[in-house]
């Protein structure tokens, strides 16, 4: 044991698979697959785990010139609520960059553009049971742009847009009125880059 500070940092690493076989597959985006692992210098010692394939996501926190964010009231089968939640839409375009799926979303889920784009976070929700990856933007300099031909469907045909104050926003995720993963982290870090004075 030593005083030396350790860096602070998520390190890449695979275990060894001795099996794997794909449990489900379809044609939207999920793949689940069951790997037989060991841990390593333990070849004796397999046990299975569940992985989802998904294509990752993106998140946009859009913020207008009076510091309210674009909202969007969500139906989620599997979770059994109507989440508060930001624009969001999965990286499901072949190679596209994170940014142009992120305006790509908000043109389509917000009929709106935006001038000015941060980075606020990548992140894995799930680390444990899927590969999946969020990346989190910040879009200011707010302007009306349509959809286009765009057609909302299944769910997204039912979300209701509205805008709240931020702070108000703040309040609710510090209370646990709102809950939805990407939507906490996204105000929490705006929040905390804004008093840092890092945006």
């Amino acid at each position: 044991m030593t005083d030396q500070r350790e860096e602070v940092r998520d390190l890449p690493m695979r275990w060894p698979v001795v099996e794997s076989r794909e449990v489900h597959r379809d044609a939207w985006v999920v793949v689940v697959r069951e790997d037989v692992i060991t841990r390593p210098d333990h070849p004796d010692e397999r046990f299975a785990r569940l992985s989802v394939e998904h294509p990752g996501a993106v998140i946009v926190m859009a913020l207008d010139d009076d510091e309210r964010v674009f909202c969007l009231r969500q139906y989620r089968h599997t979770s059994g609520f109507e989440f508060v939640e930001l624009p969001a839409g999965l990286r499901d375009a072949g190679d596209e960059p994170p940014l142009e799926t992120a305006k790509r979303e908000l043109r389509e889920e917000a009929e709106l553009a935006a001038h000015s784009w941060v980075q606020l976070l990548s992140t894995f929700p799930s680390a444990g049971i899927t590969d999946e990856v969020h990346e989190i933007f910040l879009a200011r300099g707010l302007s009306p742009s349509p959809r286009g031909d765009f057609e909302l469907k299944h769910e997204e045909a039912e979300m209701h847009p509205f805008w709240v104050p931020f702070e108000d926003l703040l309040d609710a995720v510090l209370a646990g009125r709102v809950r939805q993963g990407p939507l906490v982290q996204a105000v929490l870090a705006y929040d905390a880059l804004k008093r840092r004075d890092r945006l």
